[in-house]
């Protein structure tokens, strides 16, 4: 399976760029998600803690 996989991805000119794109995005996202989480308010971060308990 792997084989048929591998040989059929050879044939895609190009294809090497979309490990590249998708490490990018993967990287991109995470850190912005790092930065909000340190810059958001404290309050705002309390108030969605205890929105699940909340009835």
């Amino acid at each position: 399976m792997l084989k048929f996989v591998k040989n059929h991805l050879e044939t895609i000119a190009g294809v090497e760029i979309f490990p590249i794109i998708s490490l990018t995005i993967f990287f991109t996202f995470f850190v912005i998600l790092f930065l909000w989480v340190f810059t958001a308010k404290k309050s705002y971060i309390k108030k969605l803690s205890n929105l699940p308990l909340e009835q």
